[in-house]
């Protein structure tokens, strides 16, 4: 079965590493067909483990590797192609969408953050099933209320995020 991992913190704020040294890392922890898409933590492989066993697996190999403690969020392809098909903005050149990959029940906790901070203009959140989606003026991203909560430790094992456009690259490479 096909998958994508989604690394948290990779290549910013000092966590630097190449993704060719990643897919290794991969390899070794016993992945096949494995590549990366874009260098902010994106790592497409085969497996016929299960997710939640990947998950484990592959922060364990990759906080031994680079010592420094990983987290990640493993999808498969059909679930990266519903994120897609679901993703509730359309496109606008005016406008960043992202979607939010994380543990069971982080797309509520992302909510109500969200409700609880100032907006900018056209800023808009949407849960659909149990993803978080999350759209906002081009150069806001990080200065938004919301935008800044994202790093907060309390959070930083619970999700990650990557913009529509990095969704289509990864399904492709699957």
């Amino acid at each position: 079965m096909k998958y994508c991992a989604f690394l948290r913190g990779v290549n910013v704020k000092g966590t630097n590493m190449k993704m060719a040294e990643v897919c290794q890392v991969f390899r070794e922890a016993g992945m096949d067909e494995v590549s990366s898409v874009l260098a902010s933590g994106n790592v497409v492989f085969s497996s016929d483990q299960k997710p939640d066993n990947l998950k484990k697996i592959l922060e364990e190999a990759m906080s031994e590797h680079f010592s420094y403690e990983a987290f990640l969020f493993v999808k498969s392809q059909d679930e990266i192609q519903n994120c897609l098909s679901n993703n509730p903005f359309g496109k606008n050149e005016d406008l960043h969408s992202y979607i939010f990959v994380g543990n069971n029940g982080i797309e509520e906790i992302l909510m109500q953050e969200f409700e609880n901070t100032s907006k900018a203009g056209k800023e808009a959140a949407k849960i659909i099933g149990h993803t978080f989606y999350w759209q906002v003026p081009k150069g806001n991203t990080l200065d938004s209320g919301f935008g800044k909560i994202l790093g907060k430790k309390s959070l930083k094992d619970q999700f990650t995020s990557r913009n529509v456009n990095t969704f289509e690259k990864i399904l492709k490479k699957c």
